[in-house]
């Protein structure tokens, strides 16, 4: 790549003319025994392909999408069995478009629906609720006392008079809104899931939950058996639709969208090929690099199902990944190859010499993005933490793929002769000044004080703009429905229908009230939950509440002839007992079978962060005012008190994340360069680049969230990698004695052309996934997209402005040391 190469490794074009004890230990023990270490590649390979696709499975999970040890969540989960239907549940609903539901024939659906959803796996069909179920109840006072029995009438035929008698106990049940919509065309069932399978002792399988669900309802009751037709997207033409959410339905979706998105990848191995390809002319040395890094990503599942671990729509994509990065570094191996063959060097004496030159600089790099990777382990969200694990494994395995089995590999096949003229061809005419020369000559104009105080000003301009743009940032979901989806995905639309159509949302906040047994119906303690539950209703993002009080209140009322006057909490503990035991009758969830728990929930327009904050805080507010030894106020339960949580945990994450990534990345940059200078310059491009993101995000309407939150430190544990090839070598020079511009020239000379491979190969790996189905992984590919190629910008714009300015003045290192230079200076290509 340049005449040091060939002043530190001389041309050797004879195998007889090569020491092979030459090099450490490894490069000796690697090429000495190529036949014997191939075959261990060989091996692993077969073995961990075969672990890859007998044991590796798609299993996401409720609970590792939830921050295990926030107290929220902590309060939650010890009093999750007293809690049921507070947990993880899905929501159907059945619409009749050509009529009401007050069709015998509607009702007839809408029972074999209710009876293959109450047989179906994982349904905790205790508190399964729908107009079938028993247990949903009316009652109504009458001169003899209380009435009451199911909303659909026990001796229910289907004929006129059932009819008008179902109609008149929804009327008395007070459904409408809740499980009957406002325009009476459709009816809703509440599914509650079990945290374990009865059947098989282990966790709720959601893919295999929402496939059934769309197989054995959408299927049979909206699409006549067309399957095909729901597949593609499309709603339903015939007389009966059904829609549904709930955690389960989601996960469903996101897989479906993940077996579609498998594609992308096969378009990511394209485009690399072709850019590789593009840059090199050599068709054997570029299906190499492809075959390593695709090695490298069966080497990662394969020993991710090896250890147990499962794939999960958010771990999912770090193949996309680990296969970019693979692909970055093998091209780097083969260009240092192709180099030395193309001055004349033996096939293997170049694979050893380039193995010299880059394997310590490539582990360094590798480093670099692990430490993007491992600092996610950080975040108390189990998701996320396997997501760091997979990663960590795949840029483990990238060291054997990309860093030894590449050279030793092309040490074998070599590269195309014409292509390694063409590649000496294009060296030649960069040093004249032509072809990528003009490019060098004018990056080389930023070392000047005139240029490089233009350049260093923009930048700070861009950054201010850019911070006072990422304060705007938000916490969570910044629309309504599922915004892991498109905006127009079937599961959003379903959401658009039942939150047009029915009174109370499916988002609930749940403050939990624990006392000692029987303590629920003290009086101070349904005092003190009416006032909680009032003070929520205050605020305009709470629809309504729910809990024993409002029971209480009818029941007592009821239980003297309806006087408006005792629709209250009466002190008469007796009085208190007899409405709870009635109220246990309708609505058995609003406290455990002792009384020492009792929810009070509140429904929520919608789960944005914004909505979410305002509740958390009023509740907060109230729990820290009243809460006693004996009767504690506990957040959070609920499908939005579960999201409120995590938000609080990602909040808290997010710049802690960012601290500790540049803590590790500044140690890093500290050892390898030995100057706290030259640290600085490599890490302003790399801030820049992390406010310019936050900044983006903003404007395109993306809030930090489990999804998104890794985008950032993995942009910075990557995005480092540009700054250690250019200064590490541009240091080289100078501390040689060459001037600030002459020493950047010789770099960006030796290193532009990688770090352009690297930034464009690695976008193009990511890029693709903007045309995603699932949201938060087209968002992730846009804002990697926009890291990876920014970084590669900074790097060579930014850095030697930077260099003008803190960098100008190198003190020369003692003839002594001159060998030490060099050998770092090949390290670096």
């Amino acid at each position: 790549m340049g005449n040091i190469k060939q002043d530190t490794m001389p041309v050797i074009r004879d195998l007889r003319d090569f020491d092979q004890r030459s090099g450490n230990r490894l490069e000796r023990w690697v090429f000495n025994h190529r036949p014997l270490f191939m075959l261990f590649m060989v091996i692993v390979t077969l073995l961990l392909g075969y672990m890859a696709l007998t044991r590796l499975e798609l299993r996401p999970s409720f609970e590792k999408m939830i921050p295990q040890s926030q107290p929220y969540i902590q309060n939650f989960l010890e009093n999750r069995k007293s809690l049921r239907g507070l947990g993880s549940s899905v929501r159907v609903v059945v619409e009749n478009t050509q009529g009401d539901i007050f069709d015998p024939e509607y009702l007839a659906v809408l029972k074999q629906v209710n009876d293959d959803l109450f047989l179906t796996e994982g349904v905790d069909r205790a508190w399964m609720k729908s107009l079938w179920s028993p247990s949903v109840r009316w009652t109504e006072v009458t001169e003899q006392g209380f009435q009451g029995g199911p909303v659909m009438p026990d001796d229910y035929k289907g004929s006129p008079s059932d009819i008008e008698k179902l109609r008149q106990n929804i009327n008395r049940a007070g459904l409408v809104g809740s499980l009957v919509a406002s325009d009476f065309k459709s009816s809703m069932l509440v599914v509650p899931l079990l945290d374990v399978a009865s059947a098989t002792g282990h966790g709720i399988n959601y893919y295999q939950f929402a496939q059934t669900l769309e197989q054995q309802l959408r299927d049979k009751v909206e699409f006549a058996g067309d399957s095909a037709a729901r597949k593609a997207g499309k709603e339903g033409t015939g007389k009966y639709k059904v829609h549904v959410i709930g955690f389960a339905k989601l996960i469903g979706d996101l897989i479906d969208g993940l077996i579609q998105v498998m594609m992308f990848f096969g378009l990511a191995v394209i485009t690399s090929f072709v850019i590789i390809y593009l840059y090199t002319r050599c068709i054997r040395s570029t299906l190499l690099v492809i075959f390593c890094s695709l090695t490298a990503v069966v080497w990662q599942l394969g020993i991710v199902a090896w250890l147990g671990y499962a794939i999960d729509p958010y771990s999912v994509l770090v193949p996309f990944l680990i296969f970019a990065i693979g692909v970055s570094h093998a091209a780097q191996k083969m260009n240092g190859i192709m180099q030395d063959i193309a001055r004349g060097t033996h096939k293997l004496v170049a694979a050893r010499y380039t193995f010299r030159r880059l394997f310590i600089a490539g582990v360094t790099a590798l480093l670099a993005d692990a430490v993007g990777f491992a600092v996610l382990m950080l975040i108390d969200i189990p998701v996320i933490q396997d997501l760091a694990i997979t990663a960590s494994i795949g840029v483990a395995v990238l060291i054997f793929t990309s860093l030894l089995l590449m050279p030793v590999a092309l040490s074998y096949i070599g590269v195309g002769r014409k292509a390694a003229e063409r590649a000496l061809k294009i060296d030649t005419r960069a040093d004249e000044s032509r072809g990528f020369g003009k490019l060098w000559d004018f990056l080389d104009r930023f070392t000047t004080r005139k240029w490089a105080t233009g350049i260093v000003l923009g930048a700070v301009a861009l950054g201010i703009a850019g911070f006072m743009v990422s304060q705007h940032l938000q916490i969570g979901d910044l629309d309504s429905g599922a915004p892991e989806l498109r905006a127009d995905s079937r599961y959003n639309r379903d959401n658009a229908y039942i939150t047009s159509h029915y009174a109370l949302s499916s988002d609930l906040f749940a403050v939990m009230i624990k006392t000692p047994p029987e303590g629920c119906l003290n009086y101070q303690t349904l005092i003190l939950a009416d006032r909680l539950a009032w003070e929520l209703q205050q605020y305009p993002g709470v629809q309504a509440t729910s809990s024993l009080v409002n029971a209480v209140r009818q029941i007592t009322a009821g239980s003297f002839e309806g006087n408006p006057k005792l629709n209250s909490i009466q002190r008469n503990q007796n009085v208190l007992n007899y409405a709870a035991q009635q109220a246990s009758v309708n609505a058995p969830e609003l406290f455990n079978t002792d009384c020492s728990v009792m929810p009070v929930i509140a429904f929520l327009k919608d789960h944005k962060a914004q909505t979410l904050d305002a509740v958390v805080a009023i509740a907060d507010k109230f729990a820290r005012e009243n809460s006693t030894p004996d009767r504690q106020f506990l957040l959070a339960a609920g499908t939005a008190g579960i999201e409120a949580a995590t938000n609080i945990v990602v909040r808290e994450a997010n710049h802690t994340m960012l601290l500790y990534v540049y803590a590790a990345v500044t140690l890093f940059c500290l050892i390898t360069f030995r100057s706290w200078r030259a640290t600085l310059v490599a890490l302003l491009p790399l801030v820049l680049t992390s406010i310019l993101c936050e900044a983006l995000m903003v404007i395109m309407g993306i809030g930090v969230k489990v999804a998104t939150l890794p985008v950032i430190a993995l942009g910075v544990g990557i995005g480092v990698d540009y700054a250690l090839y250019l200064l590490s070598v541009q240091l080289h020079y100078q501390r040689q004695g060459m001037p600030l511009a002459q020493a950047y020239r010789n770099a960006v000379s030796f290193t532009g052309r990688v770090v352009g491979l690297v930034g464009i190969t690695l976008a193009a790996g990511v890029v693709c996934w903007a045309w995603s189905p699932i949201k938060f992984q087209a968002d992730m590919g846009i804002l990697l997209t926009f890291m990876f190629i920014w970084n590669m910008l900074g790097a060579l714009i930014l850095i030697p402005a930077l260099s003008s300015f803190l960098l100008r003045n190198i003190a020369p290192v003692p003839a002594s040391t001159k060998e030490r230079a060099a050998e770092l200076v090949d390290a670096n290509h």
